[in-house]
């Protein structure tokens, strides 16, 4: 080999890239060889001050987004392919069965809660607005508790629990019977400021009962609500089931309930 053969490799050599016969011969001609020693010697000393002394500075972004675009994708192996296809079906199972568990929570659970609430709802807001659009409203007027209960004996199956007798805050109007869903009730008004508060008081023996939404009114839990803008406050007490509705704030009827819930 001579110099003109063992030039071009000579960088090659110093990186390491030549196979085995011919950098054992090029190493071979440059011992013997003066010139292609020096050479050798100066292309060392130029990679030591390219890759080591002079500063070295980041590739810009637009550089570097160029050459991944440009860059081979690896392969995957083929297992890796199937665990990761099998690991995105596992996903999107887990996803189709949280839906599923959501779903057939609100329809087992949670529409079934709403749909009763939802009737005895409606039903007092029935009741308080017959009572409004009434020609006589009340069939008994008085200002005083004792009063209006004793007169529902007789007029009812059973015997309501009237507690509160009124107050400067929410007095007493009066009462008259009607009826809730499929039984007789006893109604009690009183007025809260311009606002008409009725209490609607049954038997609630056979009828469903919401068991979610409760909040404690005087030690009772009672479930607020709305319907055709009023506010209901249900509640029960031993065999009895009380509803008292109104378009006052929420807060009135917290504020009557622990009243007739307390007794005064």
């Amino acid at each position: 080999m001579d110099c003109t053969q063992a030039h071009p490799h000579l960088l090659d050599l110093q990186r390491g890239r030549l196979a085995d016969p011919l950098a054992a011969e090029i190493q071979a001609h440059v011992a013997g060889c003066a010139d292609c020693t020096r050479l050798a010697e100066a292309e060392s000393a130029l990679t030591e001050a390219l890759e080591r002394r002079l500063p070295q500075h980041p590739a810009p972004l637009a550089l570097k987004r160029r050459l991944r675009e440009q860059w081979p994708a690896p392969a995957v192996p083929p297992r890796r392919r199937w665990e990761l296809r099998r690991l995105a079906w596992a996903a999107a199972l887990a996803v189709v069965v949280l839906v599923v568990g959501l779903v057939g929570w609100d329809q087992a659970v949670r529409r079934p809660e709403r749909d009763v609430a939802a009737r005895l709802v409606g039903e007092a807001v029935n009741d308080h607005l017959r009572l409004l659009f009434s020609q006589q409203p009340l069939e008994v007027r008085a200002s005083g508790i004792h009063q209006v209960r004793p007169w529902f004996a007789g007029r009812l199956d059973f015997a309501p629990v009237v507690r509160f007798g009124g107050d400067e805050q929410f007095p007493l109007q009066g009462g008259t019977v009607g009826y809730y869903l499929d039984r007789k009730a006893a109604i009690v008004v009183y007025h809260h400021g311009l606002h008409v508060m009725t209490l609607v008081i049954f038997r609630s023996d056979g009828l469903s009962w919401p068991r979610t939404g409760d909040e404690p009114v005087a030690g009772v839990q009672a479930r607020l609500d709305n319907a055709r803008g009023f506010n209901v406050l249900l509640w029960r007490q031993g065999d009895l089931g009380y509803a008292l509705v109104s378009d006052a704030e929420p807060a009135a009827l917290r504020a009557l309930a622990g009243r007739l819930i307390a007794g005064g």
